[in-house]
């Protein structure tokens, strides 16, 4: 384990690590947050992290639930 992540609480990820959970690249997740589109965060120690029940929950808003559904 890095130094860096050895601080920081299991529950919650950071933005490379968030990314890999969606299948998103780090800047399309990036961009989401900048544009107040994409989950919930958290700054922490001036970083940015994600809680694993937020971006549970952010995959499920976005659920489809028919191949006629706009977002599908």
């Amino acid at each position: 384990m890095r130094p860096e992540t050895a601080d920081l609480p299991p529950r919650y990820l950071r933005t490379k690590e968030a990314a890999v959970f969606l299948s998103l690249s780090a800047r399309t997740l990036e961009k989401h947050r900048t544009y107040g589109t994409g989950p919930a965060y958290h700054k922490l120690g001036g970083r940015v992290v994600y809680s694993v029940a937020d971006l549970e929950a952010w995959v499920a808003r976005g659920a489809v639930t028919s191949t006629s559904d706009p977002r599908g």
